[in-house]
């Protein structure tokens, strides 16, 4: 069990702004790449995924990362083929390596792998109750244009798009 108390951001109930919970998911993470220090034309798709982390309540763990994304394609506008076509695009999928890259060089390989295999079993009773409940969601996240959003509160937002049901 970790010493380190979880950040006010992972309670569902968090009055914090989405901007003081980045702050404090770089302040509680100084290992990953802060998506500012990186060129703008991948770096917006790195802080959405950290945005991400902050709006459903999801700190670094391997369970919570496996979570992350049917998360977002289930109830933001960023859908599976939207990935898809951010995997295929050369100027934004080096984002997405950066983020492997730094759970490996964290970890290293094989706990990454390690993780996902010990990790999947347990996660996917709750994947199934997450696409249970999204199937006639009408409300989408927005996840890339999340910047108006930045000075309000997660609890709003999360209520403003039906998320709490979602979190723990």
């Amino acid at each position: 069990m970790s010493k380190c108390p979880r950040p006010f951001y992972t309670n569902k109930h968090s009055t914090q702004t989405l901007q003081q919970g980045l702050d404090e998911y770089y302040a509680v993470n100084p290992n990953l790449t802060n998506p500012q220090k990186l060129p703008p034309e991948f770096a917006k798709i790195l802080l959405a995924h950290d945005v991400s982390h902050i709006i459903y309540g999801c700190d670094t763990g391997m369970y919570d990362e496996l979570k992350l994304l049917p998360l977002i394609w289930w109830t933001s506008d960023y859908k599976f083929r939207d990935h898809l076509s951010t995997l295929q695009d050369s100027t934004i999928s080096p984002a997405i390596r950066v983020m492997y890259d730094d759970l490996i060089k964290q970890h290293g390989v094989f706990w990454l792998y390690g993780s996902i295999f010990l990790v999947l079993p347990r996660l996917l009773p709750e994947l199934i109750v997450i696409l249970w409940r999204n199937r006639q969601r009408q409300c989408y996240f927005p996840f890339l244009n999340f910047e108006s959003l930045l000075e309000r509160s997660l609890l709003e937002i999360r209520q403003d798009f039906d998320l709490l049901p979602l979190m723990k």
